[in-house]
């Protein structure tokens, strides 16, 4: 894809950046965003900028499995590392600051990966759009800890994103967003193992399904099934109605429901907060609705 003139302009002046410095270590959760800075970061230092992925059990598999792909895509260093929110007593409250404690610990992490293998930059995706979303609390944990964001330094918008993925021959160029699962229990509610656990093999089943814009809220063993406009009429079918109740009571769940107001971002959180093509009907509705 051949980018405009402006977006060219901002991404030549992102790598030229990115290219003095001596090492680059990005945050990387293989969205859209993180995999634009990993590619930049690639082009510019080669062996010298490496990716890396912080699991916990708020990152779903399919989330990780994702990374992976991406990063082999890019043909950039990946690092994974290991940490626990659930370690944190304020991150289980689930506040309206639960994505600043997250953030905190992530980057933090990842700022120690970085001091391990001697890289004097962290680098993170936050673009352009990203402080103008209304409630965005894990925006002050970037601030606070120091994380470099070219994207935002090189005001290129999420608009511009997907056109540098595009370009970059990127397969998630069009992703969804996808927020961390604990973006799933409504603020107030403790984020516990079980919740994340039961809300990841919920939304996997929706994935298996063939729905590509997607929530599954957990309101204390009640399910709140969001999906997108353009799919509420598959979410609808009664074939679906039974599959949902069927495998999401086997999940855990006590209760399922579907919002009719459809996929909204930050629906749990408090108020502004943000998280972060249609599959064909006929063969979607005409198969049996098979566990992940």
């Amino acid at each position: 894809m051949t980018l405009a003139d402006a977006t060219a302009a901002k991404l030549d002046a992102a790598s030229a950046d990115l290219a003095t410095r001596d090492s680059v270590l990005v945050a990387f959760s293989g969205g859209v965003d993180s995999a634009v800075v990993a590619a930049i970061a690639h082009d510019a230092l080669g062996r010298d900028a490496v990716a890396c992925t912080a699991k916990s059990e708020t990152l779903p598999d399919a989330e990780l499995e994702d990374a992976f792909a991406v990063a082999e895509e890019i043909g950039i260093r990946h690092e994974t590392t290991s940490f626990s929110e659930l370690d944190d007593p304020a991150f289980v409250e689930n506040d309206g600051d639960r994505c600043y404690h997250c953030r905190t610990m992530r980057l933090g992490e990842l700022f120690d990966t970085a001091r391990r293998l001697d890289i004097e930059t962290v680098c993170d995706g936050t673009n352009a759009d990203d402080p103008g979303e209304g409630h965005r609390p894990g925006l002050r944990a970037v601030e606070e800890l120091d994380a470099y964001s070219p994207l935002l330094e090189h005001d290129i918008t999420k608009e511009e994103v997907r056109s540098i993925a595009d370009h970059f021959g990127l397969s998630v160029a069009d992703k969804p967003s996808m927020a961390c699962l604990s973006s799933r229990i409504p603020t107030g509610l403790e984020v516990t193992e079980e919740r994340l656990s039961r809300v990841e093999q919920a939304e996997e089943l929706l994935r298996t399904w063939g729905f590509e814009q997607f929530r599954v809220r957990d309101h204390d063993g009640l399910a709140r099934i969001e999906v997108g406009e353009e799919e509420l009429d598959r979410a609808l079918d009664a074939d679906f109605v039974r599959a949902a109740r069927e495998h999401l009571l086997e999940c855990g769940f006590d209760h399922v429901t579907l919002d009719l107001e459809g996929y909204a971002t930050g629906s749990v959180s408090p108020a502004g907060e943000q998280e972060d093509e249609q599959t064909d009907r006929t063969n979607v509705l005409s198969a049996e609705y098979p566990t992940s």
